[in-house]
Protein backbone atom coordinates (compact mmCIF):
# COMPACT_ATOMS: atom_id res chain seq x y z
CA UNK A 1 0.00 0.00 0.00
CA UNK A 2 1.09 3.61 -0.20
CA UNK A 3 2.58 5.68 2.12
CA UNK A 4 0.42 6.48 5.58
CA UNK A 5 2.36 9.48 5.98
CA UNK A 6 0.40 11.03 2.73
CA UNK A 7 -1.83 14.21 4.13
CA UNK A 8 -2.72 15.17 0.21
CA UNK A 9 -2.89 14.11 -2.85
CA UNK A 10 -5.80 12.56 -5.24
CA UNK A 11 -8.17 9.99 -3.65
CA UNK A 12 -8.97 7.04 -5.75
CA UNK A 13 -5.53 6.20 -7.55
CA UNK A 14 -4.09 3.33 -7.99
CA UNK A 15 -2.21 1.98 -4.16
CA UNK A 16 1.00 0.97 -5.77
CA UNK A 17 1.39 4.83 -6.83
CA UNK A 18 4.04 7.39 -4.80
CA UNK A 19 1.89 9.95 -3.19
CA UNK A 20 2.37 13.52 -2.63
CA UNK A 21 2.90 14.35 1.01
CA UNK A 22 1.63 18.18 1.19
CA UNK A 23 -0.77 19.97 -1.35
CA UNK A 24 -0.77 19.49 -5.25
CA UNK A 25 0.99 21.88 -7.06
CA UNK A 26 0.05 21.51 -10.16
CA UNK A 27 -2.75 19.86 -12.03
CA UNK A 28 -2.43 18.39 -15.70
CA UNK A 29 -5.44 18.35 -17.70
CA UNK A 30 -5.40 16.65 -20.60
CA UNK A 31 -7.46 17.89 -22.96
CA UNK A 32 -9.51 17.44 -26.30
CA UNK A 33 -8.95 19.67 -29.41
CA UNK A 34 -11.34 21.66 -30.99
CA UNK A 35 -11.28 22.35 -34.73
CA UNK A 36 -10.79 26.22 -34.79
CA UNK A 37 -10.13 26.69 -31.32
CA UNK A 38 -6.24 27.26 -30.72
CA UNK A 39 -3.90 25.14 -32.00
CA UNK A 40 -7.20 22.54 -32.58
CA UNK A 41 -5.17 19.76 -31.06
CA UNK A 42 -5.43 17.60 -28.08
CA UNK A 43 -2.53 18.52 -25.01
CA UNK A 44 -1.97 18.55 -21.36
CA UNK A 45 -2.65 21.56 -19.92
CA UNK A 46 -0.61 22.15 -16.59
CA UNK A 47 -2.27 24.86 -14.06
CA UNK A 48 -0.63 26.19 -10.94
CA UNK A 49 -2.44 25.36 -7.72
CA UNK A 50 0.11 26.82 -5.55
CA UNK A 51 -1.75 28.62 -3.05
CA UNK A 52 1.36 31.25 -2.46
CA UNK A 53 2.16 31.14 -6.35
CA UNK A 54 1.52 35.02 -8.44
CA UNK A 55 -0.03 32.15 -11.17
CA UNK A 56 -2.42 30.56 -8.90
CA UNK A 57 -5.27 28.98 -10.56
CA UNK A 58 -3.92 30.05 -13.95
CA UNK A 59 -2.59 27.53 -16.82
CA UNK A 60 1.54 28.03 -16.68
CA UNK A 61 2.28 25.58 -19.93
CA UNK A 62 0.73 24.01 -22.47
CA UNK A 63 1.43 21.04 -24.50
CA UNK A 64 0.31 19.76 -27.73
CA UNK A 65 0.63 16.39 -29.37
CA UNK A 66 0.30 17.85 -33.19
CA UNK A 67 -3.29 16.08 -33.63
CA UNK A 68 -7.31 15.36 -32.57
CA UNK A 69 -7.45 11.61 -31.30
CA UNK A 70 -10.44 11.96 -28.61
CA UNK A 71 -8.38 12.73 -25.58
CA UNK A 72 -9.46 11.02 -22.58
CA UNK A 73 -8.32 9.35 -19.63
CA UNK A 74 -4.85 8.29 -18.38
CA UNK A 75 -2.17 8.37 -15.59
CA UNK A 76 0.50 8.01 -13.71
CA UNK A 77 3.63 4.98 -13.46
CA UNK A 78 3.54 3.76 -9.93
CA UNK A 79 7.16 5.91 -9.41
CA UNK A 80 4.95 9.14 -10.36
CA UNK A 81 7.82 9.84 -12.84
CA UNK A 82 5.69 9.92 -16.54
CA UNK A 83 2.29 10.42 -17.21
CA UNK A 84 0.23 8.21 -19.87
CA UNK A 85 -2.32 9.76 -21.83
CA UNK A 86 -4.55 8.06 -24.53
CA UNK A 87 -6.80 9.09 -27.17
CA UNK A 88 -10.27 6.70 -27.66
CA UNK A 89 -10.19 7.73 -31.44
CA UNK A 90 -6.59 6.87 -33.06
CA UNK A 91 -6.01 4.30 -30.01
CA UNK A 92 -2.26 6.30 -29.71
CA UNK A 93 -0.89 6.46 -25.97
CA UNK A 94 1.34 9.53 -25.27
CA UNK A 95 3.83 9.48 -22.63
CA UNK A 96 5.03 12.55 -20.85
CA UNK A 97 8.15 13.11 -18.94
CA UNK A 98 6.89 15.03 -15.80
CA UNK A 99 9.51 14.30 -13.33
CA UNK A 100 12.47 16.43 -15.02
CA UNK A 101 10.17 19.47 -14.50
CA UNK A 102 6.62 19.26 -12.84
CA UNK A 103 5.91 22.99 -14.17
CA UNK A 104 6.66 22.07 -17.82
CA UNK A 105 6.01 18.23 -19.12
CA UNK A 106 7.88 17.05 -22.16
CA UNK A 107 6.13 14.52 -24.70
CA UNK A 108 8.67 11.65 -24.20
CA UNK A 109 7.31 8.58 -26.42
CA UNK A 110 3.97 7.69 -28.53
CA UNK A 111 2.83 4.35 -28.58
CA UNK A 112 1.32 4.21 -31.87
CA UNK A 113 0.92 0.40 -32.68
CA UNK A 114 -1.38 -0.13 -29.51
CA UNK A 115 -4.42 -2.56 -31.85
CA UNK A 116 -1.66 -4.39 -33.53
CA UNK A 117 0.16 -5.23 -30.35
CA UNK A 118 -2.61 -6.15 -28.06
CA UNK A 119 -3.91 -8.11 -30.95
CA UNK A 120 -6.53 -5.97 -32.12
CA UNK A 121 -8.05 -3.89 -29.00
CA UNK A 122 -8.89 -0.42 -29.70
CA UNK A 123 -9.87 2.63 -27.45
CA UNK A 124 -6.88 2.57 -24.59
CA UNK A 125 -9.30 3.95 -22.23
CA UNK A 126 -7.54 4.08 -18.10
CA UNK A 127 -3.77 3.87 -17.61
CA UNK A 128 -3.12 2.53 -13.96
CA UNK A 129 -0.25 2.04 -11.94
CA UNK A 130 0.99 -2.19 -11.21
CA UNK A 131 4.62 -2.45 -9.97
CA UNK A 132 7.00 -1.70 -12.94
CA UNK A 133 4.01 -1.75 -15.05
CA UNK A 134 1.07 -0.21 -16.66
CA UNK A 135 -2.81 -1.70 -17.12
CA UNK A 136 -4.46 0.16 -20.03
CA UNK A 137 -8.13 -0.86 -19.90
CA UNK A 138 -9.89 -0.72 -23.54
CA UNK A 139 -13.19 0.17 -24.52
CA UNK A 140 -13.94 -1.84 -27.36
CA UNK A 141 -12.24 -3.95 -30.32
CA UNK A 142 -11.12 -3.27 -34.22
CA UNK A 143 -14.85 -3.88 -35.79
CA UNK A 144 -16.40 -1.74 -33.24
CA UNK A 145 -18.55 -4.16 -31.63
CA UNK A 146 -16.98 -4.03 -28.26
CA UNK A 147 -15.56 -6.71 -26.80
CA UNK A 148 -12.19 -5.45 -25.55
CA UNK A 149 -9.45 -6.41 -23.54
CA UNK A 150 -6.95 -5.00 -20.37
CA UNK A 151 -3.04 -4.43 -22.02
CA UNK A 152 -0.41 -4.50 -20.24
CA UNK A 153 3.04 -2.54 -20.31
CA UNK A 154 6.73 -2.17 -19.19
CA UNK A 155 7.43 1.89 -17.88
CA UNK A 156 9.52 2.28 -20.50
CA UNK A 157 6.40 1.59 -22.79
CA UNK A 158 7.18 -2.30 -23.89
CA UNK A 159 3.92 -4.22 -24.49
CA UNK A 160 3.91 -7.28 -22.46
CA UNK A 161 0.41 -9.12 -22.10
CA UNK A 162 -3.38 -8.51 -23.51
CA UNK A 163 -6.69 -10.25 -21.24
CA UNK A 164 -9.52 -10.14 -23.21
CA UNK A 165 -12.69 -9.88 -20.88
CA UNK A 166 -14.67 -12.90 -20.60
CA UNK A 167 -17.85 -13.62 -22.80
CA UNK A 168 -20.62 -15.96 -22.86
CA UNK A 169 -18.55 -17.49 -25.78
CA UNK A 170 -15.44 -17.52 -23.59
CA UNK A 171 -15.91 -17.15 -19.86
CA UNK A 172 -12.66 -18.33 -19.32
CA UNK A 173 -13.90 -19.85 -15.88
CA UNK A 174 -15.48 -17.51 -14.71
CA UNK A 175 -18.93 -17.97 -12.26
CA UNK A 176 -21.29 -15.70 -14.22
CA UNK A 177 -24.40 -14.49 -12.88
CA UNK A 178 -26.48 -13.59 -15.73
CA UNK A 179 -24.60 -12.83 -19.44
CA UNK A 180 -21.05 -11.79 -19.76
CA UNK A 181 -20.81 -9.42 -22.24
CA UNK A 182 -17.02 -8.72 -23.62
CA UNK A 183 -17.33 -4.93 -22.42
CA UNK A 184 -14.76 -2.78 -21.08
CA UNK A 185 -14.22 0.50 -19.02
CA UNK A 186 -12.25 0.74 -15.51
CA UNK A 187 -9.91 -1.42 -14.16
CA UNK A 188 -8.94 -1.53 -10.12
CA UNK A 189 -7.16 -3.06 -7.58
CA UNK A 190 -7.69 -4.21 -3.70
CA UNK A 191 -4.26 -5.85 -3.39
CA UNK A 192 -4.37 -6.99 -0.16
CA UNK A 193 -7.28 -9.23 -1.44
CA UNK A 194 -5.81 -10.05 -4.77
CA UNK A 195 -8.65 -8.71 -6.58
CA UNK A 196 -9.60 -6.65 -9.54
CA UNK A 197 -12.44 -5.53 -10.64
CA UNK A 198 -13.50 -3.92 -14.02
CA UNK A 199 -16.42 -2.30 -15.28
CA UNK A 200 -18.12 -2.01 -18.85
CA UNK A 201 -19.29 0.54 -21.22
CA UNK A 202 -20.00 0.24 -25.25
CA UNK A 203 -17.96 -0.43 -28.02
CA UNK A 204 -16.39 1.82 -30.85
CA UNK A 205 -19.39 2.12 -32.81
CA UNK A 206 -21.21 3.63 -30.19
CA UNK A 207 -18.82 6.03 -28.66
CA UNK A 208 -17.54 7.50 -31.39
CA UNK A 209 -21.04 8.22 -32.51
CA UNK A 210 -23.12 11.68 -32.09
CA UNK A 211 -24.84 11.30 -28.75
CA UNK A 212 -28.30 12.80 -30.36
CA UNK A 213 -28.25 10.35 -33.23
CA UNK A 214 -27.11 7.54 -30.62
CA UNK A 215 -30.21 7.71 -28.16
CA UNK A 216 -32.68 7.84 -31.39
CA UNK A 217 -31.30 4.17 -32.28
CA UNK A 218 -33.01 1.66 -29.88
CA UNK A 219 -31.09 -0.82 -31.61
CA UNK A 220 -27.54 0.59 -30.73
CA UNK A 221 -28.76 1.43 -27.17
CA UNK A 222 -28.54 -2.50 -26.09
CA UNK A 223 -25.24 -2.69 -27.06
CA UNK A 224 -24.13 -1.22 -23.63
CA UNK A 225 -22.33 -2.97 -20.92
CA UNK A 226 -24.08 -4.95 -18.20
CA UNK A 227 -21.52 -6.24 -16.27
CA UNK A 228 -18.84 -5.61 -13.54
CA UNK A 229 -15.62 -8.51 -13.32
CA UNK A 230 -13.86 -9.52 -10.27
CA UNK A 231 -10.41 -10.75 -11.75
CA UNK A 232 -7.52 -13.26 -9.91
CA UNK A 233 -5.15 -10.23 -9.90
CA UNK A 234 -1.94 -12.26 -9.36
CA UNK A 235 -3.29 -14.73 -11.92
CA UNK A 236 -4.89 -12.32 -14.61
CA UNK A 237 -7.73 -14.83 -14.31
CA UNK A 238 -11.72 -13.65 -14.14
CA UNK A 239 -13.69 -15.24 -11.31
CA UNK A 240 -16.94 -13.65 -11.23
CA UNK A 241 -19.01 -11.87 -13.50
CA UNK A 242 -21.76 -9.40 -11.69
CA UNK A 243 -25.20 -8.43 -13.73
CA UNK A 244 -24.85 -4.68 -13.24
CA UNK A 245 -27.08 -3.25 -16.15
CA UNK A 246 -26.61 0.07 -16.91
CA UNK A 247 -23.13 0.88 -17.93
CA UNK A 248 -20.97 0.76 -14.99
CA UNK A 249 -18.27 3.30 -15.19
CA UNK A 250 -15.51 4.42 -12.72
CA UNK A 251 -14.64 1.88 -9.74
CA UNK A 252 -14.13 3.20 -6.30
CA UNK A 253 -11.93 0.72 -3.83
CA UNK A 254 -12.52 1.79 0.23
CA UNK A 255 -9.34 2.17 1.40
CA UNK A 256 -9.54 1.50 5.13
CA UNK A 257 -8.04 -1.72 5.57
CA UNK A 258 -11.30 -3.74 6.63
CA UNK A 259 -13.21 -2.29 4.04
CA UNK A 260 -13.78 -4.96 1.22
CA UNK A 261 -15.95 -3.33 -1.15
CA UNK A 262 -15.96 -0.79 -4.11
CA UNK A 263 -18.71 1.65 -5.86
CA UNK A 264 -19.82 2.43 -9.19
CA UNK A 265 -21.98 4.46 -10.84
CA UNK A 266 -24.25 3.39 -13.14
CA UNK A 267 -24.85 5.80 -16.27
CA UNK A 268 -28.12 4.53 -17.66
CA UNK A 269 -29.68 3.57 -14.47
CA UNK A 270 -28.73 5.95 -12.35
CA UNK A 271 -27.70 4.00 -9.32
CA UNK A 272 -24.77 3.56 -7.34
CA UNK A 273 -24.15 0.05 -6.96
CA UNK A 274 -21.62 -1.51 -4.34
CA UNK A 275 -19.65 -4.82 -5.10
CA UNK A 276 -18.57 -6.24 -1.50
CA UNK A 277 -17.07 -9.36 -0.17
CA UNK A 278 -20.08 -10.88 1.90
CA UNK A 279 -19.65 -12.53 5.71
CA UNK A 280 -19.72 -15.84 3.92
CA UNK A 281 -16.75 -15.14 2.04
CA UNK A 282 -18.48 -14.39 -1.61
CA UNK A 283 -18.03 -11.65 -3.49
CA UNK A 284 -21.44 -10.11 -4.51
CA UNK A 285 -22.94 -6.93 -6.07
CA UNK A 286 -25.89 -4.55 -5.38
CA UNK A 287 -27.53 -1.91 -5.85
CA UNK A 288 -27.84 0.72 -2.77
CA UNK A 289 -29.06 4.16 -4.12
CA UNK A 290 -30.27 6.24 -6.63
CA UNK A 291 -28.70 9.00 -7.94
CA UNK A 292 -31.25 12.22 -8.33
CA UNK A 293 -34.06 11.17 -10.36
CA UNK A 294 -33.32 8.12 -12.73
CA UNK A 295 -36.16 8.50 -14.87
CA UNK A 296 -34.92 12.15 -15.92
CA UNK A 297 -31.66 10.71 -16.69
CA UNK A 298 -29.19 12.50 -15.14
CA UNK A 299 -26.00 10.29 -16.48
CA UNK A 300 -24.02 9.83 -13.72
CA UNK A 301 -20.28 10.09 -14.87
CA UNK A 302 -17.67 10.25 -12.78
CA UNK A 303 -17.38 9.41 -9.11
CA UNK A 304 -14.75 10.44 -6.02
CA UNK A 305 -14.27 8.41 -2.40
CA UNK A 306 -12.93 10.44 0.42
CA UNK A 307 -10.10 9.12 1.57
CA UNK A 308 -11.71 8.19 4.96
CA UNK A 309 -14.33 5.90 3.02
CA UNK A 310 -17.08 7.65 3.99
CA UNK A 311 -18.49 10.51 1.50
CA UNK A 312 -19.19 9.70 -2.11
CA UNK A 313 -19.15 12.88 -4.74
CA UNK A 314 -20.79 11.77 -7.85
CA UNK A 315 -21.07 14.19 -10.87
CA UNK A 316 -24.30 14.05 -13.11
CA UNK A 317 -23.05 15.04 -16.83
CA UNK A 318 -26.94 16.39 -17.86
CA UNK A 319 -27.98 18.45 -15.56
CA UNK A 320 -24.08 19.71 -14.40
CA UNK A 321 -24.79 18.23 -10.45
CA UNK A 322 -22.24 17.08 -7.83
CA UNK A 323 -23.85 14.82 -5.56
CA UNK A 324 -22.16 14.01 -2.33
CA UNK A 325 -23.74 10.89 -0.58
CA UNK A 326 -22.65 9.84 3.14
CA UNK A 327 -21.62 6.49 2.63
CA UNK A 328 -20.51 5.48 6.18
CA UNK A 329 -22.35 2.79 5.64
CA UNK A 330 -21.65 1.19 2.01
CA UNK A 331 -25.03 -0.30 1.89
CA UNK A 332 -27.02 2.75 2.53
CA UNK A 333 -25.79 5.61 1.05
CA UNK A 334 -27.56 8.94 1.99
CA UNK A 335 -27.04 12.17 -0.18
CA UNK A 336 -26.16 14.74 1.77
CA UNK A 337 -25.31 17.76 -0.69
CA UNK A 338 -26.27 18.75 -4.31
CA UNK A 339 -24.57 21.61 -5.90
CA UNK A 340 -24.69 22.72 -9.58
CA UNK A 341 -21.65 23.04 -11.12
CA UNK A 342 -21.97 24.01 -14.62
CA UNK A 343 -24.38 23.14 -17.50
CA UNK A 344 -22.80 19.90 -18.05
CA UNK A 345 -20.35 18.33 -15.89
CA UNK A 346 -17.97 15.43 -15.86
CA UNK A 347 -15.00 14.44 -13.93
CA UNK A 348 -13.88 15.05 -10.68
CA UNK A 349 -10.51 14.72 -8.58
CA UNK A 350 -10.58 15.11 -5.14
CA UNK A 351 -7.44 16.04 -2.68
CA UNK A 352 -6.84 13.30 0.07
CA UNK A 353 -7.48 15.71 2.79
CA UNK A 354 -10.72 16.14 1.17
CA UNK A 355 -10.87 19.89 1.31
CA UNK A 356 -9.95 20.46 -2.25
CA UNK A 357 -12.10 19.23 -5.16
CA UNK A 358 -11.59 19.95 -9.27
CA UNK A 359 -14.02 19.71 -12.05
CA UNK A 360 -13.88 19.44 -15.62
CA UNK A 361 -16.64 19.65 -18.26
CA UNK A 362 -16.21 17.41 -21.25
CA UNK A 363 -17.38 14.04 -21.68
CA UNK A 364 -16.62 13.12 -25.60
CA UNK A 365 -16.20 15.44 -28.16
CA UNK A 366 -19.54 14.31 -29.84
CA UNK A 367 -21.38 13.58 -26.56
CA UNK A 368 -20.67 17.23 -25.26
CA UNK A 369 -23.70 19.39 -24.87
CA UNK A 370 -23.78 22.35 -28.17
CA UNK A 371 -24.44 26.14 -28.31
CA UNK A 372 -24.44 28.05 -24.79
CA UNK A 373 -24.88 25.00 -22.72
CA UNK A 374 -21.53 23.63 -24.64
CA UNK A 375 -19.30 25.63 -21.21
CA UNK A 376 -16.24 23.96 -20.71
CA UNK A 377 -14.22 24.49 -17.52
CA UNK A 378 -12.10 23.66 -15.00
CA UNK A 379 -13.54 24.94 -11.31
CA UNK A 380 -11.63 24.08 -8.00
CA UNK A 381 -13.49 24.48 -4.77
CA UNK A 382 -12.91 24.03 -1.25
CA UNK A 383 -15.40 21.62 0.94
CA UNK A 384 -15.65 22.10 4.34
CA UNK A 385 -17.62 19.04 4.91
CA UNK A 386 -20.61 20.66 4.33
CA UNK A 387 -20.27 22.94 1.19
CA UNK A 388 -18.27 23.56 -2.05
CA UNK A 389 -17.05 27.17 -1.82
CA UNK A 390 -15.19 28.37 -4.98
CA UNK A 391 -11.71 28.91 -5.19
CA UNK A 392 -10.72 29.41 -9.41
CA UNK A 393 -11.85 28.50 -12.91
CA UNK A 394 -10.42 28.54 -15.87
CA UNK A 395 -12.28 29.03 -18.56
CA UNK A 396 -11.06 26.68 -21.26
CA UNK A 397 -13.00 28.09 -24.74
CA UNK A 398 -12.13 31.33 -23.87
CA UNK A 399 -8.15 30.31 -23.34
CA UNK A 400 -8.30 28.29 -26.73
CA UNK A 401 -7.57 25.43 -25.32
CA UNK A 402 -10.41 23.21 -26.58
CA UNK A 403 -12.54 20.75 -24.03
CA UNK A 404 -11.06 19.42 -20.60
CA UNK A 405 -11.34 16.11 -19.47
CA UNK A 406 -9.15 13.86 -17.02
CA UNK A 407 -7.24 15.83 -14.37
CA UNK A 408 -3.80 14.53 -12.61
CA UNK A 409 -1.85 16.26 -9.38
CA UNK A 410 1.50 16.68 -9.27
CA UNK A 411 4.15 18.18 -7.08
CA UNK A 412 7.96 18.81 -7.08
CA UNK A 413 8.26 17.05 -3.71
CA UNK A 414 7.77 13.65 -5.59
CA UNK A 415 10.77 14.22 -7.49
CA UNK A 416 13.74 15.06 -4.62
CA UNK A 417 16.73 15.75 -5.69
Amino acid sequence: MAESTAFADETCQSPYMAKITGEEEFVYVWTLGVEGVGDGSDKIVTVDVRKDSPSFGKVIDVDSIGGRGEAHHGGFTDDRRYLWMAGLDDSRIYIFDIASDPANPKLLKTIDDFTEKSGGAVGPHGAYALPGRVLISALSNKDGSGRTALVEYSNDGAYVATHWMPTAADAQGAEVETIADGYGYDARVLPRKNVMLTSSFTGRDNYMRPLGDLVKDQEAMKHFGQTMVLWDFHGRKPKKVFHVPGAPLEIRWAWGPYNNYAFTSTALTSKIWLVYEDRDGAWKASAVADIGTPSEMPVPVDISLSADDRTLFVDTFMDGMTRVFDVSDPHKPKQIYEKKIGSQVNMVSQSWDGTRLYYTSSLLANWDKTGQDNEQFLKAYSWDGQQLAPRFEIDFMAEKLGRPHIMQFGSRSLYPS
